[in-house]
């Protein structure tokens, strides 16, 4: 069974996810978008080897560590290939919202069903073509990553680099809103919530 613990990372306060399995001591980051010794002390306090980076996509708020320790761990980072235009347009991303350089990761691909200790991919285009979201259980029940998809109360915007609301809308109600209500929900900033609490009563997309 995996254990979880989220924090916020970087400067625009991206939740950054460790999961890991006690048993085998293996884990996986997902979204490591900044302040790399913070997600280091973590995994070296909890005491896990990570196996891989995931990535629900590619805006410069989510990868800001990846490089870094990718270097570290010398372990794969995952991304949906859709993607990796932004990769290539780090510096302009940056540029656009005044923040400081990031050192471009290597990505390998990360498609639709691809599992990462027992984390299923599932690929939610509309914030960006390559968004995906990750699903799974978890000690306390079954865990969605959103990345920006679904917020609480929320969804991702849609005028930034491929986003579409079409896209966005269909892979909320095609994929999201299908899963166990009780599924916590862990957006890619702020709060948690559930697919329940979302299908019922979010704004901008209903179930």
């Amino acid at each position: 069974m995996l254990n979880l613990e989220t924090f916020p990372v970087g400067p625009l306060g991206c939740n950054c996810s460790l999961l890991w399995d006690a048993a085998t001591g293996l884990g996986v980051v997902v979204d490591p978008g900044g302040d790399g010794a913070k997600i280091r002390t973590r995994v070296e306090t909890l005491g896990f080897k990570v196996t891989a980076l995931l990535h629900t996509h590619a805006h410069f708020d989510h990868v800001g560590a990846t490089r870094e320790l990718q270097d570290l761990w010398q372990c794969p980072a995952h991304l949906h290939g859709d993607d990796t235009f932004l990769i290539d347009a780090l510096p302009q991303q940056t540029g656009m919202f005044g923040m400081p350089a990031i050192p471009q990761p290597e990505m390998v691909g990360l498609n639709a069903g691809d599992r990462h200790l027992d984390l299923t991919t599932l690929h939610t285009p509309g914030h960006t073509p390559g968004s995906c979201c990750f699903h799974g259980e978890f000690a306390k029940g079954k865990l969605l990553l959103a990345g920006d998809t679904l917020f609480r109360g929320g969804v991702g915007r849609t005028d930034l680099w491929g986003g579409s609301w079409d896209h966005l809308e269909q892979s909320i109600r095609r994929e999201l809103y299908v899963l166990d209500g009780a599924t916590l929900v862990i957006p890619g900033h702020g709060p948690s919530t559930t697919i329940g609490q979302e299908a019922d009563s979010n704004p901008f997309v209903h179930r």
